[in-house]
């Protein structure tokens, strides 16, 4: 059982709705991003370069197209006949575009037979209510529905120093509104930012969880190339964790998740050759293993608050 034997999965939590295994397939439906096209910022965020997270980046493919493909390489590796899946809009905002746009696509992944529902990537800034209102239809009518919001941290000033463009006023604001809708929020956070430790970290988690969410993303900040983070490690301006650090410091976050949150995902890592650093960041299993080491020694999630999670 692995990891599902001490935290509360995405995994987990599909078979137990689901009755099997649900994938996520990725789709990139041709979003930009405020934070690029002049409308906030332009660069983007300094960690950003989507292609390094996402397979589909670029495509020309419609989302159907796209989810067939995934769906093939899925039916590749591992063979069975009633395999059922979620449309991840992943790249770039997922929510930053005409209303009518946004419909079309979201209904053109739905209108597919083996999707049961749909992951929307975003920024907190950037889901007005009637996005909200016409992601909780799709819900209302038994679609499984998660609004993913990148966070990466609670801390201001480390959100202006990554270039953010937004802060955490405007993430809490969001959830606040995506709960008034019955909506299912999964956050993200990057462990590691510029001039934050283990302690911001927790800090971060605590704040999160004061204002309420469902789900939790968890990465290890690392350096792809196309950021403007690359420069700066090229240039010997930025400190990044090693793997123990970053496992210690997963794990505890976890230890501190009440049971009900579902993790989306604990680690993260970049294909070559777009990671530039580190390099334990492109060895998925390494990371992995570690925080299930140590979590079968010190407790999984939500043993620091007295309610473990039981598989």
């Amino acid at each position: 059982m692995g990891l599902n034997r001490y935290v509360h999965t995405l995994g987990h939590y599909m078979t137990a709705r689901y009755g099997q295994k649900i994938h996520k397939l990725t789709i990139d439906a041709a979003f930009t991003c405020p934070n690029r096209d002049g409308s906030l910022g332009v660069g983007g965020c300094t960690f950003c370069n989507v292609s390094s997270f996402s397979a589909e980046h670029g495509s020309k493919a419609s989302v159907a197209e796209q989810l067939q493909a995934g769906r093939a390489r899925r039916e590749g590796e591992q063979r069975r006949a009633d395999k059922r899946y979620l449309a991840y809009f992943q790249a770039y905002t997922s929510t930053y575009d005409e209303y009518a746009v946004l419909k079309r696509k979201y209904e053109e992944a739905l209108a597919v037979s083996d999707i049961v529902g749909i992951c929307v990537g975003t920024r907190p800034d950037c889901v007005p209510d009637e996005v909200l209102a016409l992601l909780a239809g799709y819900q209302q009518q038994g679609m499984e529905v998660w609004l993913e919001l990148g966070l990466q941290t609670a801390n201001d000033s480390t959100l202006k120093k990554i270039n953010r463009g937004h802060d955490f006023a405007a993430y809490a604001d969001t959830v606040a509104r995506a709960r008034l809708y019955g909506l299912k929020v999964c956050t993200h956070l990057i462990l590691g930012l510029p001039g934050e430790t283990p302690a911001d970290a927790e800090q971060t988690l605590k704040q999160v969880l004061a204002v309420g969410t469902d789900g939790l993303k968890l990465h290890p900040l690392h350096v792809v190339e196309g950021s403007i983070m690359a420069k700066q490690w090229r240039a010997g301006r930025l400190a990044l964790w090693d793997q123990d650090t970053y496992m210690d410091c997963a794990a505890r976050l976890i230890q501190h998740t009440p049971a009900e949150v579902v993790y989306h995902r604990v680690s993260a890592y970049a294909r070559p050759p777009e990671l530039i650093a580190p390099d334990w960041c492109g060895d998925k299993w390494l990371v992995m293993n570690g925080l299930i080491d140590r979590l079968k020694r010190d407790g999984g999630q939500g043993s620091a608050l007295g309610q473990p999670f039981t598989a």
